[in-house]
């Protein structure tokens, strides 16, 4: 058998690799998709994962984080502050997912009421929060000075729960799945290390990254919805990301290598959704409650 023959066997078995990973992928993707009621969008999430093991794994990252953080008393003046606005916002939940889904002519999940809700506030330079699926949350002492005030950090902590109500955890497992599977299917195809890398670096750029910032996106709109709903004011949004472009700038990479849209692009986004976010606030905040004039 000549070179010629052989690597046509070679070209051919490769075609068949990559057409029956195609096939799968496709067929795994459209028997886990479905619409999302808050987003009216469609995503994909591995009917395998249920918010139980989701908040299972959330809860064991949340014990690890602890043990290696330093979490300040929850009689501190501070933890007591977060933890109020996080009850704020939680108390609104129901209300506010209804209101999305209805939107698109669905309705919400719920998935909030299996949630065990806890929030600590850690000693860290770290101007950031979490919220992990199953409820737990965390703030960082960097973010209070970034913050400035409840407003803010109602912001903050409205979009870090809306990750967790919009199940992106379990969308970016499944993802991952699908992305080892192209790694595979590469390699066994024959495909050489560095065109494989060369693959997944654009797929980074042209797919997973994109993908990631939209995520981001969905949970600003649900969180300033959730902080405008709780009485806080939405438009303290725009001079708190202005304020976080200045405290990372020169550090950020550019938007397109990023899994977060750009200071810019967010602060464009909430001023087009200002409008709804004080519609939200009308609707639901019928009660005015005492906001604190700083934050912790």
């Amino acid at each position: 058998m000549n070179q010629y023959s052989t690597g046509q066997r070679r070209g051919g078995l490769r075609i068949w690799v990559l057409l029956l990973f195609a096939g799968y992928a496709a067929w795994y993707w459209f028997s886990n998709r479905s619409i999302d009621p808050l987003t009216g969008q469609a995503v994909v999430i591995d009917k395998s994962i249920s918010p139980e093991q989701e908040k299972a794994l959330g809860l064991q990252a949340y014990q690890q984080v602890l043990q290696q953080e330093h979490p300040l008393p929850e009689d501190a003046q501070a933890s007591r502050q977060v933890a109020a606005i996080a009850a704020r916002l939680i108390e609104k939940i129901p209300q506010v997912t209804d209101a999305l889904a209805a939107e698109h002519g669905l309705q919400a999940s719920h998935i909030e009421k299996s949630f065990d809700w806890k929030v600590s506030v850690l000693q860290s330079e770290q101007a950031n929060a979490f919220c992990l699926p199953g409820g737990k949350m965390a703030v960082y002492t960097g973010l209070l000075p970034v913050a400035q005030n409840a407003d803010a950090m109602a912001v903050v902590m409205g979009h870090e729960i809306a990750h967790a109500l919009l199940r992106h955890g379990a969308q970016r497992m499944t993802r991952g799945k699908l992305e080892q599977l192209g790694q595979m299917a590469g390699a066994a195809s024959g495909m050489d290390a560095n065109t494989l890398q060369s693959v997944m670096s654009a797929y980074g750029y042209g797919s997973a990254l994109p993908y990631a910032r939209s995520q981001e996106t969905q949970a600003d709109e649900l969180g300033l919805m959730l902080a405008a709903a709780a009485c806080f004011d939405p438009k303290e949004a725009i001079p708190l990301w202005q304020r976080m472009s200045q405290d990372t700038a020169g550090k950020a990479p550019p938007e397109f290598a990023s899994t977060h849209p750009s200071a810019g692009t967010r602060i464009q986004q909430l001023e087009a959704l200002m409008p709804k976010a004080i519609g939200y606030q009308g609707r639901f905040c019928r009660q005015q409650v005492a906001i604190p004039a700083t934050a912790p």
